[in-house]
């Protein structure tokens, strides 16, 4: 129509110059890495699944004593080897002593032992193969001849033995529950830091070579903050899933060594001692080994569950798509 404009839909010019784009360009939100490691785990259904029976072990473990505050050492013949009911929800033992309280108190031992033994394996682990994998050399020989002499020995006999010789003397030292853990999270822990240092170890080796590291080494930077400000950070990751990987291996040896009689002692409930205490009466109260059992079993299995999904999340090769 004669002097009527109509306002044409304006075009974003596109910046390649072939012609007009369709609209504005959608900028991409920018993900940290820590964000992107969170997503990865998401998509692993096992490792969220094992995340949440962990989690719900833990705070039963911690908050069910004030929920159910029934002590762990009251005596009732009149209720021994009874099965679970409305009074005793997991039954009793051979003394009448409630199951679930006992079990309640045993687990955090037993979660204690395994983080505290996982906690001195990485910690030696990373130590060694730290030194190993940045020095080199006479260095590097001499710890990863160590590494192999304590790899070569059978590991459960030599804890039983230890177990067997210095169990009775720390437990006069510091006590039963003390010296007892003491020994056994000591024990444990330093039978499984070989395989973290071999892993650190080739992280270094790798790691020493790369431009950041080289540019950190051409500004004058001591070996410990080459180590510790950009080496140990880019390594991380393997040796959290080695770590989650130790929880569980220092769960069952606790258990391991309390089912053979070489744990704690019997006033100190913990998930392998219930057993090792069941074992004789699996005929008359098959309960009193099935949930002791089944708790070493689901808590060994999340955490297996959770050490897979922490190495799809922090392997930088993985690509997932979106």
């Amino acid at each position: 129509m004669a002097g009527s404009t109509h306002a044409l839909p304006t075009a974003s010019a596109d910046p390649s110059g072939i012609g007009v784009s369709a609209g504005p360009m959608i900028a991409r939100r920018r993900v940290s890495p820590g964000m992107e490691a969170w997503r990865r785990f998401r998509r692993h259904r096992l490792a969220v699944a094992g995340a949440v029976i962990l989690v719900l072990i833990i705070l039963m473990v911690i908050v069910g004593p004030l929920a159910w505050p029934v002590p762990i050492n009251d005596i009732d013949f009149t209720a021994r080897l009874s099965g679970p009911s409305w009074q005793h929800p997991l039954g009793t033992d051979d003394l009448g002593q409630d199951l679930l309280a006992r079990m309640l108190y045993g687990g955090r031992i037993s979660l204690a032992v395994g983080i505290a033994a996982m906690l001195i394996a990485v910690t030696i682990g990373v130590s060694v193969g730290a030194l190993a994998g940045h020095f080199g050399g006479v260095t590097d020989h001499t710890l990863m001849r160590l590494t192999d002499l304590f790899l070569s020995l059978p590991q459960l006999p030599l804890l039983l033995l230890i177990i067997y010789l210095f169990r009775d003397l720390l437990k006069k030292v510091l006590g039963p529950e003390v010296g007892v853990f003491i020994l056994i999270v000591a024990v444990i822990g330093g039978l499984r830091w070989m395989p973290v240092a071999r892993l650190v170890r080739a992280q270094f080796l790798s790691l020493r070579e790369k431009e950041f590291v080289e540019a950190a080494r051409s500004l004058g930077a001591p070996a410990l903050r080459q180590v510790v400000r950009h080496i140990l950070p880019n390594a991380v990751g393997p040796v959290i899933v080695a770590g989650t990987i130790d929880v569980a291996a220092a769960i069952i040896a606790e258990s391991t060594l309390s089912f053979l009689g070489l744990g704690f002692p019997s006033d100190i409930p913990t998930w392998g001692r219930i057993l090792y205490d069941a074992k004789d009466n699996l005929d008359f109260a098959p309960h009193w080994a099935i949930f002791p059992g089944t708790a070493i079993f689901l808590t060994v299995l999340s955490i297996n569950y959770i050490g897979d999904g922490l190495r799809d999340a922090l392997d930088p090769r993985k690509v997932l798509g979106h």
